[in-house]
């Protein structure tokens, strides 16, 4: 006797198999888990030299950056407690001080900028919302590159705040305030600033220094031959202290270098075009003078890119 065949069921089957990869697809398929953690701070980018002008900026990884300029408020493209910055990787976080007020916050750098040389960070309205900097005005800020918490770096990822800082005194403010104080005006800081002071009780940078720090390689000990000093003469040289031009009432040096051996200071200023005056023991290579601050300032532009990077205006009587 046939039995009968049922011949729904293995459609049935079918149906179901496919039903149940169809599913174990579409749990595969579905939007990656975002990025948290460490990760999402990578990759980093720090990108080619741009110009700005007439200047050439170089990105770098620069692990120790310290410096003091103006800060702008931006509004395209930044979002959060975020900024544009013009060499320092992208991202990284930097702490930026108020030397207005001391007030410092933790920052994210995202993005490039600003895209004009007089300004050295551009803020998110969130982030000059909380430094207490008003849209529109260019605020005297210092930017020191830090290493977060990974708690406080997702605090900015989410478009949050970090906790703020801990108030600068007053003492390293009035450092601060003058470092920018000396500064060339409307020029861009360099791309790798020098050292900033560490502590309020020690001041690093003096108004008229009676000497200045040189480059490594011309502050070696120059021996003295036996023979050169036999052949200097002790009695007074009524020669006048300045060799070079002389300073107009008022008017203004760039100070680029100091020397103790003549000869060192000569070969510096036949380098920058610059003059040489003798101050005491030592021999100061100076360009100018000039009227204003505004004119010394590509001179003293100038004596940086060359090398001397401690280089100020000062007054030249």
């Amino acid at each position: 006797m046939r039995l009968p065949v049922n011949h729904i069921l293995p459609f049935a089957a079918l149906i179901l198999l496919g039903a149940g990869t169809a599913g174990a697809k579409d749990r595969h398929d579905g939007p990656p888990a975002p990025v948290t953690g460490p990760a999402a701070d990578y990759p980093v980018v720090v990108g080619k030299p741009f110009t700005i002008g007439d200047t050439v900026w170089t990105p770098s990884d620069q692990l120790n950056y310290d410096a003091v300029g103006y800060a702008s408020v931006g509004g395209e493209g930044l979002a959060g407690v975020t900024g544009a910055h013009k060499t320092l990787p992208l991202p990284s976080y930097v702490e930026v001080t108020s030397l207005a007020s001391g007030k410092t916050i933790l920052l994210r750098l995202e993005r490039r900028g600003p895209m004009v040389n007089d300004v050295l960070i551009e803020l998110s309205p969130m982030a000059a919302e909380q430094l207490g900097i008003v849209p529109g005005s260019h605020a005297p800020v210092r930017v020191r590159r830090v290493n977060p918490p990974e708690q406080e770096r997702a605090m900015l990822r989410s478009g949050g705040r970090a906790p703020e800082r801990m108030a600068t005194p007053e003492g390293l403010l009035k450092v601060l305030r003058r470092k920018l104080t000396d500064r060339a005006p409307l020029l861009p800081p360099p791309s790798a600033p020098s050292v900033m002071p560490a502590a309020a009780g020690k001041t690093a940078i003096s108004p008229v220094p009676a000497k200045l720090p040189v480059k490594p390689d011309v502050v070696k000990t120059d021996a003295v031959k036996p023979a050169a000093v036999k052949s200097v003469t002790p009695a007074p040289v009524p020669a006048p202290a300045v060799t070079g031009k002389p300073a107009a009432e008022g008017a203004f040096v760039v100070q680029a270098a100091a020397f103790s051996i003549e000869a060192n200071a000569r070969k510096a200023a036949k380098q920058l075009g610059a003059d040489v005056t003798h101050t005491g023991k030592y021999w100061m290579v100076r360009l100018g003078p000039f009227a204003n601050r505004a004119q010394a300032a590509p001179a003293l532009e100038k004596a940086r890119h060359a090398g001397y990077k401690d280089a100020r205006i000062q007054s030249a009587d």
